[in-house]
């Protein structure tokens, strides 16, 4: 039997179904790079196929949100008993719970995300409370911006997403949660250096990237196996990265995040970085020590689609521990001190 050839490109959503030669029954083939990208993340068999099949077949995951506010005393869904890296004011119900639909959350009292998203921002739950400034590069949607101001309580939060379209709903999130005192910019990264070069408490890069864990979700993910889609992300991850690090003051966090499985854009990016900025070490998350990654000896962790918690994240921690005096802050209360690359913000800058 001639078996087709398959495109490169052709997601797993899209595979079509292919009969055995020895069975009736069909059965679903993933792509050689999706094949490829598997073995390279498990040595052990099952591990592979588990994870494959999480991406063929997406399990169903719970409904998740972040409370804005105290938690409700009671919301008409079923309640999931919390994971132990879960804070307290992040809830998960049973899958399809249909959470984007309560009043409460049209009135701000809470945010929709996935639970891959809290798990990448964990680590956040480390760093010392109310940080001057903290910066979110890759800003939109918001979940990790409201991660960071609901877990740090920040004197001042800066939002940032380059991507113009996508302000719009960063902005209308932020409003609906009332997430005060914020600004919101739309500036390139290396813009945002400049701008803010040495000031920041906390600096937060969930980076653009090929989105492997879209899948994950029952979503589109075109070519995100290709090598050449791959490679573009890393090399815009990278960019990123170091224009983040001159945001980062002596002393300060750097924490990156991606929603994908390449180790190309995770660990390996992560490697780049520390042999170009030294001065940044990796700083272990006890509430994630049974995440690390297989893949890295240093800290950093990943959840896994298969494990059932959520779609799918790379997660790690850097301190900046060189030497050297932080800069002082703008006058964010000043909007026109930024002209009109300053978007919007919801308040004066706190004294």
């Amino acid at each position: 039997m001639k078996w087709p050839w398959w495109p490169v490109c052709v997601p797993l959503s899209k595979r079509l179904t292919l009969p055995l030669p020895s069975t009736a029954n069909p059965v679903v083939q993933p792509s050689r790079l999706a094949l490829a990208c598997a073995n390279r993340l498990f040595e052990a068999a099952d591990n592979r196929e588990r994870f494959l099949q999480a991406l063929m077949t997406p399990p169903a995951y719970p409904a998740t949100v972040l409370w804005c506010g105290e938690p409700a005393a009671a919301l008409p869904f079923a309640a999931l008993p919390p994971l132990p890296w879960q804070p307290p004011w992040v809830s998960r119900f049973v899958a399809g719970s249909p959470t984007g639909q309560h009043p409460l959350h049209a009135a701000g009292a809470y945010y929709c995300l996935d639970s891959s998203s809290v798990f990448a921002a964990v680590p956040l739950l480390t760093l010392p409370q109310e940080p001057s400034l903290v910066i979110d590069v890759c800003a939109a949607p918001g979940g990790k911006s409201l991660f960071a101001w609901r877990s740090l309580h920040p004197r001042y939060l800066i939002c940032n997403e380059t991507i113009g379209k996508r302000v719009g709903k960063l902005i209308g999130n932020l409003k609906r949660c009332r997430v005060h005192p914020v600004g919101v910019t739309s500036w390139d990264s290396e813009v945002l250096a400049a701008e803010f070069q040495g000031t920041a408490d906390v600096v937060i890069v969930d980076a653009p990237c090929s989105g492997q864990s879209l899948l994950a979700k029952g979503q589109k993910a075109e070519g995100c196996f290709h090598p050449l889609t791959i490679r573009h992300n890393q090399r815009r991850q990278k960019r990123i990265l170091a224009a983040a690090t001159t945001l980062v003051r002596p002393g300060g966090w750097l924490l990156y995040s991606t929603c994908t499985f390449s180790q190309d854009e995770n660990e390996d990016v992560a490697a780049w970085l520390m042999a170009k900025f030294p001065h940044l070490l990796p700083q272990p998350v006890p509430a994630l020590a049974a995440y690390q990654s297989h893949l890295a000896a240093f800290p950093c962790y990943r959840l896994w689609p298969h494990q059932g918690e959520g779609a799918g994240a790379f997660t790690i921690l850097w301190q900046h521990q060189g030497k050297g005096e932080s800069n002082p802050l703008p006058d964010l209360g000043n909007r026109r001190a930024f002209g009109d690359r300053w978007r919007w913000q919801s308040s004066s800058q706190p004294a």
